[in-house]
């Protein structure tokens, strides 16, 4: 009787040890990794102006002969932009964003756009997060090719051979810059930045720019030019609620 009384109480106990080994593997041990952290958005702001120190190279004519459809959208000459300044030397299509202390945020459902228009890509300048969906857009009546040619993501090259064709990509890692060019029209190139968050943006027709939401914190922000690459970089501590500037400064060549 003895015997059989412990006999029991062996298998009630490793029935019991048995379930609890079962619940530990199924939220520790199945193999996946738990969520995520992702950060907040906050209420600190930072803002300033992109400069242009010395005179800026005149951009050549871009010649739109070699394809009659391009040229037909043009009644003038048209430079090449690829240094852009207002009247006080302010520079435009600079992308300004946080280098350092950010973190990781969740891609937003809207894509950006980058849309091929007069033979030119629009935005020439543009920032996305990684798993953001780009949609690239052929808004002209003539075949362009879209050929991204970035070192840390995956590349991709593919033709749009008629007005109104659409095609979706997207980044999965954070890079600066991704390089695009038409191998089809070889004036055609622009340039974006892939982050894991969304505080970067691009410097105005006056120069200025504001990247707002940061959270209270300290950051390395950086401005990437197209001609001049990047910035030094410049570290700057946050409260919330809290405003600074900061301006970057880039050197003609």
């Amino acid at each position: 009787m003895k015997m059989r009384i412990n006999l029991v109480l062996l298998l009630v106990l490793g029935f019991m040890a048995s379930t609890g080994c079962e619940n530990k593997d199924e939220n520790e041990g199945n193999g996946s990794n738990p969520p995520a952290i992702t950060a907040q958005m906050g209420t600190a702001v930072v803002s300033g102006r992109v400069i242009l120190k010395g005179k800026a190279p005149v951009g050549e004519p871009i010649q739109f002969a070699a394809d009659p459809v391009c040229q037909s959208q043009h009644s003038g000459v048209v430079l090449d932009d690829t240094v852009q300044v207002d009247n006080q030397n302010d520079l435009v299509n600079v992308l300004v964003y946080v280098k350092d202390g950010a973190g990781n945020y969740p891609a937003p459902s809207k894509p950006v756009t980058l849309i091929q228009k007069g033979c030119q890509y629009f935005p020439r300048i543009f920032g996305i997060q990684t798993n953001q969906t780009l949609e690239i857009i052929n808004g002209d009546p003539t075949s362009h090719n879209v050929h991204a040619v970035p070192v840390l993501n995956d590349a991709f090259n593919f033709n749009q051979m008629s007005m109104g064709m659409k095609t979706e990509e997207k980044f999965t890692k954070p890079e600066v810059p991704v390089k695009f060019k038409c191998d089809v029209h070889y004036w055609m190139h622009c340039m974006a930045g892939v982050f894991t968050h969304p505080f970067f943006t691009v410097s105005a027709s006056d120069g200025t720019y504001k990247i707002i939401g940061l959270p209270a914190g300290v950051y390395t922000l950086a401005a990437f030019q197209e001609k001049y690459g990047e910035s030094d970089p410049q570290r700057v501590e946050l409260k919330d609620g809290e405003t600074k500037s900061l301006n970057f400064t880039f050197t003609a060549r």
